[in-house]
C-alpha cells in the first residue's frame, strides 16, 4: 500500500487533473463509464489534494467541467441521432440490466433522471443519452446535469481526501504500535538475558562452595 501511495505522489499535478477531467468527459460521450467508473480518478485526485500534490478545488472544477461537458454530449448525440441509436449498441449492451434501468428510469422521471443517474456508476455513462433521445428539454437537462455533476464532483473529491486523512492516521497508529512493539521485545529481550546471566552467577556460586 506505501509503495502505491509512493507512486501515486510522483505523478505530474497536471496529468493528475487532466485524467480528473477526461475520465468524467469520456464517461458519458463515449460510454467509456460502462468500463471504467469516472469517481475512480476523482476519489484519487482528493487523495492527492489531502496530501498537498495539488489543490482540491482544481480537483472539483476538473471533474465538474469534465463531467458537465461529457454528459452535454452525450445528450446531444442521443437528440440527434434518436431510438436508432440503441440499435448500433452491441447485442450485449442493449440487453445489459443498466441499460434498462436507465430507459425505466427516465421514463418515469424525465429530467429528475439526470440527477438521479448521475449518482449510479451503473446508469450514469447511458442516461444523458438516453434523456436526448427521450426528449427531454435542453434547458431542464443542463441545469439538472449541472446541479448532479457538480454536486457528485465535490462528494468523490471529498471522499479521496477523508481516505487520504484517514490513510495517514492509520499509518500513524501503525507507526507508534510498532514502536511500542518494538520496545516491549526489546524489554523482553533484556529481561531473559538477565535471567540468563543470574542462572549463570548462581551455578558459578555454587561451584565455587
Amino acid at each position: 500500500m506505501g509503495s502505491l501511495v509512493g507512486h501515486l505522489l510522483t505523478l505530474s499535478p497536471w496529468a493528475v487533473l487532466l485524467a480528473v477531467f477526461l475520465l468524467p468527459a469520456l464517461e458519458a460521450s463515449t460510454f467509456v463509464g460502462l468500463v471504467v467508473p469516472a469517481e475512480s480518478a476523482v476519489v484519487v485526485g482528493g487523495f492527492l489534494a489531502h496530501s498537498g500534490h495539488l489543490p482540491l478545488y482544481l480537483v472539483v472544477l476538473a471533474a465538474s467541467a469534465g463531467a458537465i461537458a461529457g454528459d452535454q454530449v452525450g445528450y446531444w448525440v442521443g437528440r440527434r441521432f434518436g431510438p436508432g441509436l440503441l440499435e448500433r449498441l452491441p447485442g450485449r449492451l442493449r440487453s445489459s440490466d443498466r441499460l434498462r434501468g436507465s430507459l425505466d428510469l427516465v421514463a418515469r422521471r424525465g429530467g429528475t433522471a439526470v440527477f438521479i443517474g448521475r449518482w449510479a456508476a451503473s446508469l450514469r455513462a447511458v442516461t444523458p443519452t438516453i434523456a436526448g433521445m427521450s426528449g427531454v428539454e435542453p434547458r431542464r437537462f443542463a441545469i439538472a446535469n449541472a446541479v448532479g455533476a457538480t454536486t457528485w464532483a465535490v462528494t468523490a473529491a471529498m471522499l479521496g481526501y477523508l481516505v487520504g486523512a484517514s490513510y495517514r492516521s492509520v499509518l500513524s497508529r501503525l507507526s507508534l504500535t510498532g514502536t511500542l512493539v518494538v520496545g516491549l521485545l526489546v524489554l523482553l529481550a533484556l529481561a531473559r538475558w538477565w535471567h540468563l546471566r543470574r542462572g549463570t552467577r548462581r551455578a558459578s556460586g555454587t561451584k565455587a562452595a
